[in-house]
Protein backbone atom coordinates (compact mmCIF):
# COMPACT_ATOMS: atom_id res chain seq x y z
CA UNK A 1 0.00 0.00 0.00
CA UNK A 2 1.41 3.35 -0.76
CA UNK A 3 -0.03 6.53 1.13
CA UNK A 4 1.26 8.90 -0.79
CA UNK A 5 -0.56 7.85 -4.19
CA UNK A 6 -2.57 10.90 -5.80
CA UNK A 7 -5.38 8.89 -6.33
CA UNK A 8 -5.47 7.62 -2.62
CA UNK A 9 -4.85 11.18 -1.36
CA UNK A 10 -7.07 13.14 -3.95
CA UNK A 11 -10.12 10.67 -2.77
CA UNK A 12 -9.40 9.42 0.35
CA UNK A 13 -9.08 12.77 1.65
CA UNK A 14 -12.44 14.04 -0.43
CA UNK A 15 -13.93 11.30 0.31
CA UNK A 16 -13.55 11.47 4.34
CA UNK A 17 -14.67 15.23 3.64
CA UNK A 18 -17.85 13.84 1.87
CA UNK A 19 -19.16 11.63 4.83
CA UNK A 20 -18.34 13.82 7.49
CA UNK A 21 -20.18 16.76 5.78
CA UNK A 22 -22.83 14.21 4.64
CA UNK A 23 -23.14 13.36 8.31
CA UNK A 24 -23.19 16.75 9.38
CA UNK A 25 -25.82 17.54 7.05
CA UNK A 26 -28.08 14.64 8.47
CA UNK A 27 -27.26 15.34 11.80
CA UNK A 28 -28.27 19.57 11.42
CA UNK A 29 -30.19 19.66 8.21
CA UNK A 30 -31.09 23.38 7.47
CA UNK A 31 -34.53 23.95 8.75
CA UNK A 32 -35.47 26.28 6.24
CA UNK A 33 -34.85 27.32 2.54
CA UNK A 34 -32.03 29.42 2.51
CA UNK A 35 -29.25 30.61 -0.28
CA UNK A 36 -26.56 30.09 2.02
CA UNK A 37 -26.07 26.15 2.70
CA UNK A 38 -27.72 22.69 2.11
CA UNK A 39 -29.03 21.03 -1.23
CA UNK A 40 -29.72 24.08 -3.32
CA UNK A 41 -31.07 23.49 -6.51
CA UNK A 42 -34.59 24.78 -8.09
CA UNK A 43 -36.00 22.02 -7.75
CA UNK A 44 -35.36 21.32 -3.86
CA UNK A 45 -35.90 25.13 -3.00
CA UNK A 46 -39.45 25.22 -4.46
CA UNK A 47 -41.18 24.24 -1.28
CA UNK A 48 -40.48 23.59 2.16
CA UNK A 49 -41.37 19.92 1.84
CA UNK A 50 -38.92 19.52 -1.43
CA UNK A 51 -36.64 21.54 0.85
CA UNK A 52 -36.80 18.87 3.79
CA UNK A 53 -36.42 15.67 1.43
CA UNK A 54 -33.98 16.82 -0.32
CA UNK A 55 -31.86 17.94 2.52
CA UNK A 56 -32.50 14.04 4.10
CA UNK A 57 -31.70 12.34 0.80
CA UNK A 58 -28.60 14.32 -0.42
CA UNK A 59 -26.83 13.61 2.83
CA UNK A 60 -27.27 9.94 2.99
CA UNK A 61 -26.18 10.59 -0.74
CA UNK A 62 -22.88 12.36 0.16
CA UNK A 63 -22.18 9.44 2.34
CA UNK A 64 -22.41 7.00 -0.09
CA UNK A 65 -20.53 8.80 -2.62
CA UNK A 66 -17.42 9.70 -0.40
CA UNK A 67 -17.32 5.67 0.79
CA UNK A 68 -17.27 5.08 -2.79
CA UNK A 69 -14.54 7.74 -3.17
CA UNK A 70 -12.25 6.18 0.11
CA UNK A 71 -13.09 2.91 -1.60
CA UNK A 72 -11.42 3.58 -4.98
CA UNK A 73 -8.63 5.33 -3.27
CA UNK A 74 -7.82 2.36 -0.74
CA UNK A 75 -7.86 0.19 -4.84
CA UNK A 76 -5.67 2.73 -5.88
CA UNK A 77 -3.34 2.95 -3.01
CA UNK A 78 -2.75 -0.89 -3.79
CA UNK A 79 -2.47 -1.04 -7.23
CA UNK A 80 -0.49 2.29 -7.11
CA UNK A 81 -0.47 3.75 -10.82
CA UNK A 82 1.38 6.60 -12.09
CA UNK A 83 1.03 9.81 -11.41
CA UNK A 84 0.06 10.69 -15.14
CA UNK A 85 -3.08 8.03 -14.85
CA UNK A 86 -3.91 8.55 -10.65
CA UNK A 87 -4.82 12.37 -10.80
CA UNK A 88 -6.57 12.20 -14.05
CA UNK A 89 -8.54 9.38 -12.52
CA UNK A 90 -9.06 11.09 -9.42
CA UNK A 91 -10.15 14.09 -10.87
CA UNK A 92 -12.88 11.79 -13.05
CA UNK A 93 -13.82 10.03 -9.95
CA UNK A 94 -14.61 13.25 -7.75
CA UNK A 95 -16.48 14.59 -10.51
CA UNK A 96 -18.67 11.76 -11.62
CA UNK A 97 -19.51 11.20 -7.47
CA UNK A 98 -20.53 14.53 -7.47
CA UNK A 99 -22.90 14.65 -10.57
CA UNK A 100 -24.24 11.03 -9.17
CA UNK A 101 -25.13 12.91 -6.10
CA UNK A 102 -26.78 15.49 -8.28
CA UNK A 103 -28.49 13.54 -10.44
CA UNK A 104 -29.69 10.92 -7.85
CA UNK A 105 -31.10 13.81 -5.60
CA UNK A 106 -32.87 15.65 -8.48
CA UNK A 107 -34.05 12.02 -9.40
CA UNK A 108 -35.86 11.39 -6.07
CA UNK A 109 -37.46 14.37 -6.11
CA UNK A 110 -39.11 14.20 -9.01
CA UNK A 111 -40.19 10.51 -8.44
CA UNK A 112 -41.39 11.38 -4.79
CA UNK A 113 -43.22 15.08 -6.15
CA UNK A 114 -44.56 14.22 -9.13
CA UNK A 115 -47.82 16.01 -8.31
CA UNK A 116 -45.78 19.18 -6.99
CA UNK A 117 -43.37 20.38 -10.05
Amino acid sequence: MVFSNSLFLILGLTGLVFITGGYLFFKFPPKKINHLYGYRTKTSMNSQEKWDFSQRYSSKEMIKQGIYMVLIGIIGSIINPSENISIPLAIGVLIFCCVMLFIKTERELKNNFKTNS
